[in-house]
């Protein structure tokens, strides 16, 4: 792990995207988009660092919501 001395200014950015993202707080997306990294370059680190990518709605009112927003595609 990385020293006070050694850490690079993005280590806290890149923790932070991490957390949020593993915490269901922002998308998979969003947090590469913080970071400036692509998508799957973002999901590349996670599994390196141990973490699965998940898709898809964590709880049931997200699926509700994602389910009501397709509905009202028509």
């Amino acid at each position: 792990m990385a020293t006070e001395a050694t850490r690079n200014p993005g280590d806290d950015e890149l923790a932070t995207a991490i957390g949020q993202y593993v915490l269901g707080d922002i998308s998979l997306g969003k947090a590469a988009e913080n970071v400036g990294m692509t998508r799957w370059k973002f999901e590349e680190l996670l599994e390196d660092a141990g973490f699965t990518a998940l898709y898809g709605p964590r709880s049931a009112d997200e699926l509700q919501d994602e389910v009501d927003s397709a509905l009202n595609l028509e």
